[in-house]
């Protein structure tokens, strides 16, 4: 690394400030501000000044008398509201890494892409190896959408999408589509392909109205998450992926 950042970590010793905020998502200032209060250990022993060393990978940090542990990657779990840009600096609209506080950005990437005009789950994370991994063609990864409609899909139209339909010298491989109503449903796919769903409805004389990702990789969207809301994975989700943390 370089610059400030650099200065502040050497291989594996770093502040205990800036682990403090790494790992539990305090900013830098509370992170110090918790330390002078004498909240803080490391190894047994209170630490009241920020600029502190320590090893992160082999000490043993409590906060309040709770432990923390390291974390190799993070893995957020992002409720996309429409308008933003799934990548981590674009001159055509806020980005998705905006929706975070300034001291979790650093490192993170969407793994994937929603369209500007599409809502619902997105994961940003710093693990590029399980990024590409989840991305690869070979990997099958399932992505299900609900989807809008702007007239009523016939059985004939769910029949030939499920099978695949070209959409510009491409044939799109076999999906799931189940409608809730004329005009509602969810669809399931395992590619993704540039505009994919709204160019495989408009080879069907129709048109995507509304689409919002509900699920990624056994990921499901958080109901409890407002639209720009976001959370940590929980232990279990992270295993779904073969997270490795």
């Amino acid at each position: 690394e370089t610059g400030k950042a650099g200065s502040e970590r050497k291989g594996s010793v770093v502040r205990t400030d800036k682990y403090l905020a790494d790992v539990t998502g305090l900013s830098r200032k509370e992170a110090g501000e918790a330390l002078r209060r004498g909240r803080a250990t490391v190894n047994g022993q209170v630490v009241l000044r920020p600029e502190e060393k320590l090893d992160e990978r082999t000490a043993l940090v409590l906060l309040d008398g709770v432990p923390l542990s390291y974390r190799r990657f993070t893995y957020i779990l992002l409720n996309k509201p429409l308008g933003y840009v799934s990548s981590t600096d674009d001159p055509g609209g806020p980005t998705v890494l905006e929706l975070l506080p300034e001291n979790l950005r650093k490192g993170l990437f969407p793994c994937g892409r929603l369209d500007k005009n599409t809502a619902g789950l997105l994961l940003l994370t710093d693990d590029g190896p399980l990024t590409h991994r989840l991305l690869a063609p070979k990997s099958h990864v399932q992505k299900e959408y609900r989807v809008t409609l702007e007239r009523p899909v016939t059985e004939e139209d769910v029949r030939e999408l499920e099978q695949g339909v070209d959409i510009g010298g491409y044939r799109t491989k076999p999906c799931t589509l189940k409608m809730q109503s004329p005009t509602e449903g969810t669809i399931t796919l395992t590619e993704g392909k540039y505009h994919q769903i709204k160019r495989m409805f408009q080879n069907r004389c129709n048109r995507v109205i509304a689409l919002e990702r509900i699920s990624f990789g056994g990921l499901r969207l958080d109901g409890r998450l407002a639209p720009g809301e976001f959370r940590f994975l929980t232990k279990e989700e992270e295993a779904l992926l073969g997270a490795e943390n």
